[in-house]
């Protein structure tokens, strides 16, 4: 247990049962134990990267020992918890700050876009044709009954539209980013750990889905499916509609995890040799508890960063299939489709055709951004 200097071995001091050992340890080697804790939480050469390697978890999660200064838990205080000392970080970031908060505004909208439209007075699908002329052009601009104006030819509310539209937006990229990074972090870490047949079949069938074309799998499947689900087998244009959004949200899954399976693996290629790994299977740790517990939580990393590239990235791609006329149709209101309507009248109508595209804009660079400074401020190395 103690080095040949009389110093404890920090090898021994890493895995599951961490803290039972720090308890029996301290009882008999108080003094030794205390400087070793000293020097390690204090030492200005060790950086924190190397700290949160070598101390066990139950060190690390020191709220269970005693909170006095004189124990194991009160020194460790010393140095904040890496999750703490992350968001602090991020706090501090006013990119970060200013991005979260114009998302959670967006957010807002969409989750309260029929509260919206009430306080408006409106509905997004009430036909004004007395507000258009002959040629369909709208007689009256933005005012206090039409927020935004009104729609060119059938005369429905921009601006419920416009919040009504943020929903399926949102809705396919979150479906799909939480199965997508679910299914991807499970195979990743079960390629990279256990190796053999296993990581080769689930290699090859990540190599299998990344060799297809997502958008021509796309316009293949989704009219497929939308004729299973038409008028004759006695559905409305509004579930062939909400039929096409879970369609495509199931399809941006199956051809999302790839890329965060071949993400994880590689890291946990790396991970496996470590030391801490090493520790958790002499100690009898199972396999689940390792891949969950033990090197699960050293990837808060790579699954911010694909999270934050997958968000902006489905949420371009569902207004890029509504507007080639693949994605959402009538009478679901999507951003997608209202740029493909627009684009006939945005000399005329510029606010019919710049409210989406600007949300669109400014949703997928506040996910990039935001992600950005999540990565940095788990990143036990890179600083801003």
């Amino acid at each position: 247990m103690t080095s040949s200097a009389g110093g404890v071995d920090r090898r021994a001091l890493v895995g599951s049962d961490a803290e039972s050992f720090v308890r029996s340890l301290y009882a008999e080697h108080s003094a030794t134990l205390h400087g070793y804790v000293r020097r390690l939480v204090s030492d200005p050469h060790l950086g924190e990267d190397v700290v949160q390697e070598t101390m066990p978890r139950a060190w690390r999660n020191s709220a269970t020992l005693s909170p006095d200064r004189g124990s194991i838990g009160g020194w460790l205080r010393l140095r904040e918890a890496p999750m703490v000392a992350a968001l602090r970080r991020l706090g501090r970031d006013r990119t970060a700050v200013a991005c979260a908060a114009l998302l959670a505004a967006l957010v807002v909208v969409a989750v309260c876009a029929p509260l919206l439209a009430r306080l408006e007075g409106q509905t997004y699908s009430a036909v004004h044709t007395e507000l258009v002329d002959a040629l369909g052009y709208p007689t009256r601009g933005p005012g206090a009954n039409h927020w935004f104006g009104v729609e060119p030819r059938l005369g429905r509310d921009l601006f419920a539209r416009w919040a009504y539209g943020a929903r399926p937006s949102l809705l396919i990229a979150v479906v799909a980013t939480v199965a997508a990074t679910t299914l991807g972090v499970s195979l990743g870490l079960l390629a990279g750990f256990a190796g053999g047949i296993v990581d080769s079949a689930i290699s090859w069938l990540i190599d299998l889905l990344l060799s297809i074309p997502l958008i021509l799998f796309v316009f293949a499947v989704v009219p497929v499916v939308g004729t299973w689900f038409g008028p004759d087998s006695g559905h409305g244009p509004a579930s062939n509609s909400l039929i096409r959004l879970w369609t495509i949200a199931c399809v941006f899954a199956v051809f999302g995890w790839p890329q965060t399976a071949r993400l994880i693996r590689g890291e946990v290629l790396s991970l496996r040799e470590q030391g801490f790994v090493d520790a958790a299977r002499l100690s009898g740790m199972s396999t689940r508890r390792i891949l969950w517990h033990e090197l699960l939580p050293n990837l808060t990393g790579p699954i911010v960063v694909s999270i934050s590239l997958a968000l902006p990235a489905y949420v371009t791609a569902e207004a890029g299939l509504s507007f080639l006329g693949v994605g959402l149709i009538e009478p679901t209101p999507s951003w997608g489709r209202t740029i493909a309507d627009a684009t006939n009248y945005y000399a005329s109508d510029p606010l019919y055709l710049w409210v989406p595209v600007i949300s669109i804009l400014a949703f997928v660079v506040s996910l990039n951004l935001l992600g950005d400074a999540i990565r940095d401020a788990f990143d036990p190395v890179v600083r801003r």
